[in-house]
């Protein structure tokens, strides 16, 4: 059943591969960071997240896809200004 679960998850981040996203992640300790970006890649075991902040430096991070599993990350796909799609 979990096997199932990672690949509808991994389905629906490589659907979404070029769109705007919200990142929340949980850093353990109640610390919590949220970042946006643009879903840049979908791998097999992880995809990757281009962060641009307001320095214009360029940033990557990487999670798997067990960590949404886990809801150690939140990744919420803006389509438009008013609708958004969690992806859990």
């Amino acid at each position: 059943m979990e096997k199932n679960n990672l690949a509808k998850i991994r389905k629906n981040v490589e659907d979404c591969v070029g769109k705007k996203v919200i990142l929340k992640a949980n850093k353990g300790r109640k610390k919590t960071t949220i970042r946006e970006g643009i879903l840049e890649e979908a791998y097999p075991s992880l995809f990757v997240v281009r962060i641009s902040n307001q320095f214009d430096s360029v940033r990557r991070v990487s999670y798997t896809y067990s960590d949404i599993l886990t809801e150690t990350v939140e990744v919420t796909i803006c389509d438009d200004q008013e609708r958004q799609t969690k992806i859990s």
